[in-house]
């Protein structure tokens, strides 16, 4: 299985910054055949970095999208309008579901539309510090990884990538609220095994898990090497160029 290392700009970069830090991106990686590299800048920014991105080296992913494919919906863009321009997309990241009250009946219609587009979803779970601590950890994935998946055929499950961000380990430069590999590795397990039980051993085993949650070059390969993760979300990290090519640097000597 492939390495995702996938990194989500968020509200950062103009076009033309975008453009430049692309550029450079581009002249510093060679081909990784095994480790897939993608960047999630803005909305305005997708459509100029189509034509300028090299897709042997790396893929295009939008941040967000609407699950209609056309109508009276002001301000949106929606999986039919991205098709051609990027090969991802990030559904239910934690900022859409607690700044923007994205329930799991919502990200499931996304995660749906970008399937039914050709699209790959990479459908973000995790529990916030509250939850965790009143031991909903189990609970909270469960739903929001059946929720997400509720809509996709059984037959179209190798089109979706899950990536298990905790909410109270992202953007965290403190120690103690780091997650731990073995933290990771505890929802990683019952995430396969939630997929196992309801799609299959076969289903559990072929689905990409990702982990996303403050990741930098100093802990990439710890999270890396725990067992069932094949890859990477990354946030802030990614804005910083040497940082965000160590990264992929260091999933490529795991890999190999």
């Amino acid at each position: 299985m492939k390495t995702y290392i996938v990194g989500n700009f968020k509200l950062n970069f103009t076009v033309g910054e975008a453009s430049i830090y692309l550029h450079k991106l581009l002249k510093a990686l060679p081909v990784y055949r095994d480790v897939d590299v993608v960047i999630a800048p803005s909305t305005v920014a997708l459509q100029p970095l189509s034509l300028q991105v090299d897709r042997h080296k790396m893929k295009l992913a939008a941040q967000n999208a609407f699950y209609r494919d056309y109508g009276a919906y002001t301000g949106e863009t929606s999986f039919s309008q991205l098709r051609g321009l990027v090969d991802y997309v990030i559904v239910g990241h934690s900022e859409r579901r607690h700044i923007f009250g994205e329930d799991d009946k919502f990200v499931q219609k996304k995660v749906a539309a970008a399937v039914r587009n050709k699209i790959t979803p990479i459908l973000c779970i995790g529990e916030t510090e509250s939850e965790r601590s009143f031991g909903e950890t189990a609970d909270v994935i469960r739903d929001q990884l059946l929720g997400g998946l509720a809509d996709v055929a059984d037959d179209e499950l190798d089109k979706v990538i899950v990536a298990y961000e905790p909410v109270w380990a992202i953007s965290s430069t403190k120690a103690a609220k780091l997650a731990t590999p073995d933290e990771v590795s505890e929802v990683v397990k019952l995430i396969r095994k939630t997929l196992g039980e309801t799609y299959g051993n076969d289903a559990a085993e072929k689905m990409p898990v990702l982990f996303g949650g403050s990741v930098n070059s100093s802990n990439a390969g710890a999270y890396l090497t725990v067992p069932g993760v094949n890859g990477l979300l990354i946030g802030g990290s990614s804005l910083i160029l040497n940082e965000f090519v160590d990264i992929i640097e260091t999933a490529k000597r795991v890999k190999s």
